[in-house]
């Protein structure tokens, strides 16, 4: 497969089959993904991945967090800025609307919003969780570094007929999911990734998001 057919044919899946993944097909992507590049070579990536028993052990302990706290601990970090100006705020909005109009949820049912929200926290049905955490002492430039090596993985993914969804929703759950699997204290979870087989008959799942053209986001000089 092309790196540029992966790229077009990746999406963020919402709805997973219950099919396995093997576990050394995970490890081949995690470890073929640490080529990615990053700054001075520090590798800023740290990540820990949840199945089987285990991961049906941790959806028991969400269920029962998210009954009473549906939006979370609160993040330690702002996942979009607090005064999202254009023209990101408007892209999220319509990203937003156009997710919940493929599953007939209209702006007012707040309950059924909140409800799809919640599946974030099943990982949406994948077989596989992962959980990425980058050092406290690091800045922006390895954020961007910790970014590529999830890009790499998803795009592996796509190349193995896999499907993947990352989840900065997790943020939400820091505390549970730390506690959960272990969180050193100079370590900071920044996000999830659900991984595992589309389920391509979900209408979930029939969204393509919007892409800005060209020109609204690069400048030639000399070109």
């Amino acid at each position: 497969m092309k790196v540029s057919d992966a790229l077009h044919s990746r999406t963020s899946v919402r709805a997973f089959s219950d099919k396995p993944v093997p576990g050394d097909v995970v490890r081949e992507i995690l470890l073929a993904a640490s080529r990615a590049p990053s700054g001075g070579n520090l590798q800023p990536w740290h990540v820990w991945v949840i199945g089987g028993e285990e991961l049906a052990r941790f959806k028991a302990l969400m269920a029962e967090r998210v009954k009473t706290s549906p939006m979370g601990e609160q993040s330690e970090y702002n996942i979009y800025p607090p005064e999202l100006k254009e023209p990101y705020r408007t892209r999220r909005v319509k990203n937003g609307e156009d997710l919940y109009r493929t599953i007939g949820i209209p702006r007012e049912d707040k309950a059924a919003r909140l409800n799809q929200l919640a599946k974030n926290f099943t990982f949406f049905g994948a077989p596989v969780g992962l959980f990425f955490a980058i050092d406290r002492q690091m800045e922006p430039g390895q954020w961007a570094d910790l970014g590529m090596y999830m890009q790499s993985i998803m795009l592996l993914a796509v190349e193995r007929g896999l499907s993947t969804c990352p989840q900065e929703a997790w943020a939400l759950w820091h505390k549970t999911v730390s506690d959960f699997i272990g969180l050193p204290s100079h370590l900071m979870l920044f996000c999830g990734m659900a991984l595992g087989y589309t389920d391509p008959q979900h209408p979930i799942n029939s969204l393509r998001a919007d892409r800005a053209d060209l020109s609204e986001f690069t400048t030639f000089i000399g070109l």
